[in-house]
């Protein structure tokens, strides 16, 4: 029974700061957010600039329910500042290599596997893809139900291993996130060219497109220290520069 609390986040990076930034935020914050929020790093990559916007950074933080989602934000936004003071140099040094991003709050489908027990269970891809769908409101847990049932079969065939399930919280539960790590990138394109061939056969992209409002699927690959890549959370012993805390 999955009850923690996810905050996805759309990173837009400046520049050339790509690689910077995702050491920046898995060597040098996740290791203090561990500490001080009890909030977990579940993964950080860098979108494929050929199937979305460019150059651009997910990040996915696992928090402990309800209460430690709260009590994470009251560390973050107690200070007059809404900022924690500690971290006034790392926030200066992330602001030069982004200029914003989109956050959502998720909640999990109760079925589907914390960090630690992906990284335990040694789930990776050389590729993940990310999927973005829409529902009519109020069916997003439903839908959640049907993947499991037929969308986990169907990708499974190409190999693919169902690495998070999701449900947008505060909203109208119209939203969904899955994450599927992919072997490799020829397993990405061979399950692509029979999805494509699948317009008119009654399967999942036929059933998909009965029941969805939109979709959406991009292409992921871990940052160096993302947790699936390395099979543990980041740590200080990561960085590969002085970083004053």
């Amino acid at each position: 029974m999955n009850d923690k609390m996810y905050i996805h986040e759309f990173i837009d990076v400046t520049g050339h700061n790509r690689a910077r930034y995702m050491h920046h935020m898995t060597a040098n914050f996740s290791p203090i957010a561990q500490e001080e929020r009890d909030q977990l790093c579940f993964g950080v990559w860098g979108v494929v600039g050929s199937t979305a916007w460019w150059p651009g950074v997910v990040n996915l933080w696992e928090e402990d329910g309800w209460d430690g989602l709260a009590s994470s934000f009251r560390h973050e936004l107690g200070h007059p500042s809404l900022q924690d003071p500690k971290l006034a140099a790392w926030w200066a040094a992330a602001a030069e290599m982004r200029s914003g991003g989109v956050d959502r709050l998720l909640l999990p489908a109760p079925w589907t596997r914390t960090i630690e027990e992906l990284c335990a269970d040694g789930v990776r891809g050389e590729v993940y893809a990310h999927e973005r769908i829409t529902v009519p409101p109020g069916d997003a847990a439903g839908f959640l139900e049907r993947v499991r049932d037929q969308a986990v079969p169907h990708y499974g065939r190409f190999g693919w291993d169902l690495a998070g399930a999701w449900r947008t919280a505060l909203g109208d539960d119209s939203e969904c996130f899955l994450l599927w790590a992919v072997p490799d990138y020829e397993r990405w394109a061979a399950f692509e060219a029979a999805n494509d061939a699948d317009r008119a056969s009654g399967g999942w992209k036929t059933r998909l497109r009965d029941t969805a409002r939109s979709f959406q699927r991009i292409l992921l690959v871990d940052a160096p220290l993302s947790p699936m890549r390395i099979g543990r959370q980041p740590a200080r012993s990561d960085r590969t520069e002085d970083w004053a805390e």
